[in-house]
């Protein structure tokens, strides 16, 4: 996910995002214990959306305190 789509998000699109994106990472990460992943790089980009998504999250947030 680019960074430019993020920002366009809502705060509240954002929170159900990052919560959609956790769980698919829980699942990617139990598949690969259990029997493998046919595309491990996949856990790669979901780790880096969810940092992405709270970059953005914390950003808006600070913006609010100042």
């Amino acid at each position: 996910m680019k960074i430019n789509k993020i920002r366009e998000m809502s705060s509240p699109d954002l929170e159900k995002e990052l919560g959609e994106l956790k769980n698919e990472l829980f699942k990617l990460r139990f598949s690969l214990a259990t029997h493998g992943v046919d595309n491990p790089m996949r856990i790669r980009e979901v780790k880096k959306d969810i940092a992405k998504i709270n970059t953005v999250l914390t950003e808006r947030k600070l913006a609010e305190t100042k």
